[in-house]
């Protein structure tokens, strides 16, 4: 298997975090209803999202859905991610792979 090499070798990051406009609607596992919050990066692979204290703890499973504009068309996601870390106003979920 081919090595990767990251984008930015001191986070090891393999793929590039792009500044998000968009609204991302977050469902706790077990809530009955969708929060809405501001994105405040997005990536292959995961997601900031611009927070106060939701008592979101790491590790714990969320669905995000978010609506991401391609200009004429308008692409809507539902990902399965779980919070990956919490820090002072902003929470970075990290979104489960596909056929995983």
């Amino acid at each position: 298997m081919p090595s990767v090499t990251p984008i930015n070798p001191t986070e090891g990051r393999l793929h590039a975090r792009h500044k998000a406009k968009t609204l991302i609607f977050l469902k706790p596992e077990g809530a009955t209803h969708a929060i809405m919050k501001r994105a405040a990066n997005l990536s292959a692979n995961g997601v900031g999202v611009l927070t106060e204290d939701m008592g979101l703890k790491k590790g714990q499973k969320v669905e995000l859905s978010f609506s991401i504009n391609l200009g004429i068309v308008t692409k809507i996601h539902r990902r399965t991610a779980k919070v990956a870390h919490v820090t002072a106003g902003v929470t970075g979920f990290m979104m489960d792979r596909f056929g995983a």
